[in-house]
């Protein structure tokens, strides 16, 4: 009975959870474009109203950063706004997190690879970019220097580290995949995914 309910929760928990996640985002999103509904006067509305007037509002934003003037406008109060510390360290995080989420149209270079430690172990990281910022290459002995981030387990934290190119294999194993691996410990894994290890 014991391995039965347990087998229950294994499968309907993550189930339940990701339902709930999105049932709350939905209602989220809703009860502000009803704010705003309310705001210019319309009080009849049906469920969901709030939802799709969110959603319409956001694809018209998006169609004006599509203007080069509203593209330099936006900008400019950027620019202004990052004079701030606190505004730029907590704005620059939120930037970067939405940058990484969107690739659209952007090569990927999030490559999977194994870093040998110093007991004959391996680690698992991925190569973000190809490109590090010149200080620290200035500051590195000569070699190809490439910036690997190790994900931690259950928390969404990492330690990046400067790797020689040279010390690492590259591993044919997509982002997502070796993400969902790093961040649950290896508990997740995608039964026919294939790992094939390959030197650089």
């Amino acid at each position: 009975m014991k391995k039965t309910l347990a087998r229950g929760l294994m499968n309907l928990l993550p189930m339940a959870l990701s339902l709930w996640l999105f049932w709350s985002l939905f209602v989220s999103l809703d009860g502000l474009g009803i704010f705003i509904l309310a705001l210019v006067g319309i009080n009849q509305h049906f469920v969901g109203a709030g939802f799709l007037l969110v959603v319409a509002i956001v694809f018209a934003v998006g169609l004006l950063f599509s203007v080069s003037p509203i593209v330099w406008l936006y900008g400019w109060i950027e620019r202004q706004l990052m004079r701030f510390p606190l505004f730029k360290s907590v704005y620059g995080s939120i930037r970067d997190i939405a940058s990484l989420m969107n690739r659209e149209g952007k090569p990927n270079t999030q490559q999977t690879v194994l870093v040998k430690q110093a007991n004959g172990g391996y680690v698992v990281g991925f190569i973000m970019t190809d490109t590090p910022p010149q200080p620290l290459l200035d500051a590195l002995p000569e070699g190809d220097w490439v910036p690997v981030l190790f994900q931690l387990s259950y928390q969404m934290a990492g330690v990046t580290s400067l790797v020689k190119r040279d010390d690492l294999i590259l591993v044919d194993w997509s982002f997502e995949e070796a993400m969902r691996f790093n961040l649950t410990a290896g508990i997740s894994q995608t039964p026919s995914s294939s790992v094939v290890k390959t030197k650089s």
